[in-house]
């Protein structure tokens, strides 16, 4: 275990009086509240040090789906710019088509009027 941590210390610090607790108690002597109050400390550290472990695990998983989220967020980046890339063929296709279409109508108006001229020429 990394023993720079601060609860570490105080562990160490109290195991000297934890051992005579623990030999009392192994003596079935009675235990005093200073010897109750220094076993609850020594669960607290301990439990400290759990959630301290736990916590240091859960960061990196945090760091680990940061890592995961930028490379989504990447990968729809390019679909978005492969998405304005399709979006601007389509509009391309679209206008072509609108002109050839526009052209066709213009044409077909064109020899309407100019058959329609033709007509009226005729009968008359």
């Amino acid at each position: 275990m990394d023993k720079t941590r601060v609860d570490d210390m105080l562990i160490e610090m109290i195991s000297p009086k934890i051992k005579e607790i623990e030999e009392k108690f192994s003596n079935a002597q009675g235990l005093n509240q200073e010897d109750i109050n220094t076993l609850l400390l020594k669960s607290q550290y301990n439990h400290i040090n759990h959630l301290d472990d736990k916590l240091n695990e859960v960061t990196a998983d945090v760091a680990s789906l940061k890592g995961d989220f930028s490379s989504l967020e990447g990968k729809f980046s390019s679909l978005e710019g492969k998405f304005d890339l399709l979006n601007e063929k389509i509009e391309h296709t679209i206008q072509k088509a609108l002109n050839k279409n526009m052209m066709l109508l213009i044409t077909v108006m064109g020899c309407f009027v100019i058959l329609s001229k033709l007509i009226d020429r005729i009968s008359f």
